[in-house]
C-alpha cells in the first residue's frame, strides 16, 4: 500500500513550518530563539530516551523569560531523531574519557534493557553516554547557537511582523488557522 506524499508533507508543514512561522511572527528577540533552539536540540539529544521534555520543562522554569519555552519544546520535538542515532557516539566519547571497557550492543543487551533486567554493564554503559553528552553539549550548544543566531535575525527581518499581522488567538483554532487581527489591517 502507498502512502500518499501530500500526508507527510502536510503533518510537517502544520507540526513544524506552521508553529516556526507563528514564533517568528510574534516579534520574539533572535537572541532569545538562537539559545531557546540550541538548548532544545541540545537537550533533545540527551542520550536517556523519554527524558528529554521533563528537562526542558526544568529548563525553561529555571530560565524564565530568559527562555522562549515554545522554541524550546519544538527544537526538543525536532531532536528526536537525532536522539537515538547520537547514542552510541555518546556511549563512545564517554568509555574514551574513562578508558572503560568497550560495551558491546547486542540483542541481548537490547532485551535487558526492554525487560528492565539490566547489568552493572548496562548502567555503566548509560553512565558512560550520559558523561560523553555532557562533555559534548557545550561544544553542540556552542555551535548551534552561532548558527541559529544570524539564521533568527534575518528571519525576523524578513518574516517578522511588520510583514505580518499577527495571528489572533481565539478557542478551537488550529495552527493553519489564522485570522489577522484588525489592527494590524488598519
Amino acid at each position: 500500500m502507498k502512502i500518499p506524499v501530500a500526508r507527510p508533507l502536510a503533518w510537517c508543514r502544520s507540526r513544524i513550518v506552521d508553529p516556526c512561522l507563528l514564533i517568528l511572527k510574534r516579534g520574539t528577540e533572535p537572541k532569545q530563539l538562537a539559545v531557546s533552539a540550541a538548548l532544545g536540540i541540545t537537550i533533545g539529544i540527551f542520550p536517556i530516551c523519554g527524558v528529554t521534555v521533563f528537562i526542558c520543562g526544568f529548563v525553561a522554569t529555571v530560565l524564565g523569560p530568559n527562555c522562549h519555552t515554545p522554541t524550546l519544546m519544538l527544537s526538543n520535538f525536532v531532536a528526536t531523531p537525532l536522539e537515538l542515532s547520537m547514542i552510541v557516539p555518546f556511549l563512545r566519547i564517554g568509555e574514551w574519557i574513562v578508558s572503560g571497557e568497550h560495551f558491546e550492543f547486542s540483542p541481548d543487551a537490547l532485551k535487558e534493557i526492554v525487560t528492565g533486567r539490566g547489568s552493572l554493564d548496562l548502567l555503566l554503559g548509560i553512565f558512560h553516554a550520559i558523561l560523553g553528552w555532557t562533555v559534548t553539549a557545550p561544544l553542540i550548544f556552542g555551535s548551534l547557537y552561532t548558527i541559529f543566531h544570524p539564521i533568527f535575525r534575518y528571519s525576523i527581518r524578513k518574516l517578522g511582523s511588520d510583514h505580518w499581522p499577527l495571528p489572533t488567538y481565539h478557542p478551537g483554532m488550529r495552527l493553519g488557522e489564522f485570522s489577522p487581527r484588525k489592527e494590524a489591517l488598519a
